[in-house]
């Protein structure tokens, strides 16, 4: 890391695992700043939202630390936004875990339990946890840099339903196709870990950095 390093605002908002995220964003050369207060986040030469926990309890976290606003801010200024599990969902209009609540609405759509059964009847596991593929297919600065397919580490019960299909960059199969990858200018969100998909996931990361650096 060096002085010239960009500054990533990895937002703390109590929805776990920020250790091995920023571990993670670290090994690929950036300054990653662990935070909760919103003036680092607008600070920020870019924003990662991670999260691991329910839909509610995470709008929540958001509104009661004043970071809504902020994370909005940055998106709408194209300071590039890494979304990373929940940090995907939260951007859409609402959810429907414990109730239908309000997202951050940056994306429309909505997010919905997997479904109990397949499309062939046979009953789903849910949650959807392991390995899978992502088939990444769009426009934007991340895709350059990785492969038409890959495999990532998954665990989710709940899946984005995007009102604009536009917005979907990466399609997995699990009960059927569901939106694993989302992007528009300033922002880019996954539903898998990358901290958990080793060279997969590295990646995945390498490419924020490279994105961040040249925005």
């Amino acid at each position: 890391m060096t002085k010239t390093s960009p500054r990533i605002a990895l937002v703390d908002y109590g929805a776990g695992n920020l250790r091995s995220v920023a571990k993670a964003l670290e090994r690929t050369g950036l300054d990653v700043q662990v935070t909760g207060d919103a003036g680092a986040v607008r600070a920020a030469d870019g924003v990662v939202l991670p999260g691991v926990g329910a839909f509610k309890d995470s709008m929540e976290s958001l509104v009661d630390a004043g970071l809504v606003d902020a994370v909005k801010e940055a998106i709408v200024a194209r300071r590039p936004y890494l979304g990373l599990c929940l940090g995907l969902q939260l951007l859409f209009e609402e959810g429907d875990e414990h109730g239908v609540n309000q997202g951050l609405g940056v994306l429309r759509g909505r997010v919905e339990h997997f479904a109990d059964k397949d499309a062939d009847g046979t009953r789903l596991r849910v949650p959807h946890i392991g390995w899978n593929e992502v088939r990444f297919s769009g426009e934007h600065p991340m895709l350059a840099a990785l492969p038409e397919r890959d495999h990532f580490y998954f665990v989710h019960s709940y899946r984005a339903v995007p009102g604009d299909t536009r917005d979907v960059v990466g399609r997995t199969d699990y009960g059927g196709e569901f939106a694993s990858a989302v992007a528009r200018e300033g922002l880019f969100a996954v539903q898998f870990h990358p901290e958990k998909s080793q060279a997969a996931g590295a990646r995945l990361l390498e490419a924020y950095r490279d994105w961040v650096v040249q925005a």
